[in-house]
């Protein structure tokens, strides 16, 4: 895929996205054939939109959703400053295509990690987090059959970002495992779905550890106050207008949203 087409299939992307409509799929000529080619138009996105960069969402943390994807490890998308919000949240009508929420555990990034030519250790990975932020993500998609899109066009589609709802971070001493770590999901006040840390990859941090060596493979790095998504602890949790909704991390803390 060249710039041009990469341009092209981003403006039409960032169309739908600015504007909270769907496209059956993007023209023949512009949709991306490679996992390499998603990315391509996924940094065209981000150009596109002019919006600044807070941090990253990492997508198909779970066997099952990277089954369904054809796909055999997570994928990335670009967190925008536009698209979040502090907890507790109010999500106006029409705000996403879709009424739906996942539950996770978010990091806060403390020390940059610059790109380089070697490989970053577990050690300084641990040691470049600030803290752990309880976090509801709301999926969105700019395509109207998204579960039949392929992997690279979901890619493309910056991952299937949407809306992220950020909880007020807990400073307690950095746990080095968040594999039994659990999360209750309520929705008006009823347990809706229960899960836990060994859900996303076994552990929150794997997916940690995956996306520093994915980006550095790209040339990229994190910076010192980014936020990381790690995918959802249960299952996708669809949702109406109206609906309250608490997500529960124990002791990292609470986050919640209200759907008018």
């Amino acid at each position: 895929m060249n710039h041009d087409q990469a341009k092209k299939a981003a403006n039409i992307l960032w169309d739908a996205y600015n504007n909270k409509k769907q496209i059956d799929s993007l023209p023949r000529s512009l949709r991306a054939e490679t996992i390499e080619d998603g990315y391509i138009i996924q940094d065209q996105l981000v150009k596109v939109s002019g919006a600044k960069l807070r941090g990253y969402k990492v997508g198909a943390t779970n066997k099952s959703v990277q089954a369904r994807f054809g796909v055999d490890m997570p994928f990335s998308g670009r967190i925008l400053e536009p698209f979040i919000l502090q907890g507790p949240a109010i999500i106006p009508k029409n705000t996403v295509n879709f009424y739906a929420i996942e539950a996770e555990f978010d990091f806060l990034i403390g020390k940059t990690l610059p790109p380089r030519s070697t490989s970053y250790s577990r050690e300084e990975i641990y040691n470049s987090i600030d803290t752990i932020l309880p976090a509801i993500e709301l999926p969105d998609s700019r395509y109207k059959n998204w579960l039949n899109v392929s992997a690279p066009d979901l890619i493309a589609d910056n991952a299937i970002s949407g809306i992220l709802v950020l909880g007020s971070p807990i400073k307690i001493p950095l746990p080095r495992n968040l594999s039994d770590a659990e999360v209750i999901i309520k929705v008006n006040d009823n347990i809706v779905s229960q899960g836990i840390g060994k859900n996303v990859l076994e552990d929150p941090w794997n997916v940690i550890f995956w996306l520093v060596e994915h980006l550095n493979e790209r040339g990229l790095g994190l910076m010192a106050g980014d936020i990381i998504t790690t995918g959802s602890t249960t299952d996708v949790i669809h949702c109406k207008p109206q609906d309250n909704v608490e997500c529960d991390f124990g002791k990292y803390g609470s986050v919640s949203l209200y759907f008018e």
